[in-house]
């Protein structure tokens, strides 16, 4: 991925890694879009970075995914980089009497609207030089907390769509990279609820690092780990990681 000069697409971009990533684009001399649910949020990342291009979709819901892929060709025909970051974090139990309709939000917020995303915008970027998908998935696509069951699952399934994304889309020349992070302090739309992680700029600053190292799936901390783990390891890891839960 080239370094400057891209114009960039981020869902989930008003917040969290979204806006971490947008930040040092800018600085680094791209044109960044970020779009988000929450017209408050959007307005107060503008103010921080008023050189930003911000846009009001909930990416869980079908049609705003396809008026967004409308508006931002139509308006950015330019767009060369999707950044697929929007996320939702449950704590949950299965057999918990939990509202379907909540539960369909986060996975169509983790798993189909990028999957959708990258449907409707690759066409475009295959016109588009040095295009680029990025999906951010987690550790936990690889070692998963049983008190987070759907949004583990959720990850576990986009990392396996990243890696046949990636191998469907190498003969046309649009890359795709994966984003892993370990547990980070963001809110997964909780906010306040998730501050006991690795430090926003620290993780930014690592992906911003191995973007310009080429790497294509981007890990850090406890997610190199998980990632990079034996099998044995990643039973182990689930065990230590899920001692204290009661799920």
């Amino acid at each position: 991925m080239k370094q400057d000069s891209n114009t960039i697409l981020i869902t989930g971009g008003a917040s969290g890694i979204g806006l971490a990533l947008a930040s040092r684009w800018i600085k680094a001399g791209n044109k960044v879009i970020i779009v988000g649910r929450r017209e408050d949020k959007l307005a107060e990342a503008k103010t921080l970075y008023p050189e930003l291009y911000t846009y009001r979709f909930d990416v869980s819901k079908e049609e705003e995914r396809i008026a967004l892929f409308e508006q931002i060709t139509l308006e950015h025909p330019d767009v060369n980089v999707l950044l697929n970051n929007a996320g939702v974090m449950r704590f949950i139990t299965v057999d918990g009497g939990e509202p379907w309709k909540d539960t369909e939000v986060e996975l169509t917020t983790n798993l189909a609207a990028p999957i959708h995303l990258a449907a409707l915008f690759t066409p475009h970027l295959k016109n588009n030089e040095q295009s680029v998908i990025l999906n951010v998935t987690s550790g936990l696509s690889h070692v998963p907390i049983a008190s987070a069951p759907v949004y583990s699952a959720t990850k576990a399934a986009l990392h396996s769509f990243t890696l046949t994304l990636r191998h469907q889309l190498a003969p046309y020349g649009v890359q795709v990279i994966e984003i892993c992070p370990p547990h980070t302090n963001t809110d997964l739309g909780i906010p306040g609820a998730n501050t006991a992680g690795v430090p926003l700029d620290e993780f930014a600053d690592a992906v911003m690092e191995s973007l310009a190292q080429g790497e294509e799936e981007i890990t850090y901390g406890w997610s190199k780990l998980t990632s990079q783990g034996s099998r044995a390891e990643r039973d182990e890891m689930f065990k230590q990681l899920n001692s204290a839960q009661h799920v």
